[in-house]
């Protein structure tokens, strides 16, 4: 397993997760945490205030590919993602928990939740994952 601050130097090296100020809140062989603060910049619907649907795929994309890398998997680039919104997300910090659901040799799978600043599920999906 890749211990937390590695694990965040590795999600730092790209300029796009470094401008969403994603985080590695926690790490461990059961899965990861990620938060990501609000941003203005992120909203696509200034009447309601909610983030755009892009950004949360974004964060379900990236949870899911560092929880495989954090479990020892090799995996490199995407496959296929499933998102599903659940209540727009008009607040933030966001925090997004992933869980592998399983390591292969050609594909692997992971699994994300990301939640409001209320607890509240605004999102979820599943990655599957070129190894």
């Amino acid at each position: 397993m890749i211990d937390r601050e590695r694990l965040q130097e590795m999600l730092d090296i790209a300029p796009f997760h470094r401008w969403l100020g994603l985080e590695i809140a926690t790490s461990s062989d059961q899965g990861i945490a990620i938060t990501m603060p609000w941003r203005e910049e992120i909203v696509s619907n200034p009447m309601i205030g909610s983030a755009h649907g892009g950004v949360l795929a974004s964060l379900v994309d990236l949870t899911g590919l560092y929880t495989l890398i954090a479990g020892g998997s090799a995996a490199k680039a995407t496959a296929d993602l499933h998102v599903d919104y659940h209540r727009p997300a008009t607040t933030g910090p966001l925090t997004a928990h992933g869980q592998i659901v399983k390591i292969g040799r050609q594909i692997s799978v992971a699994e994300t939740q990301i939640l409001g600043p209320d607890g509240k599920l605004v999102a979820s999906g599943r990655g599957a994952y070129f190894s």
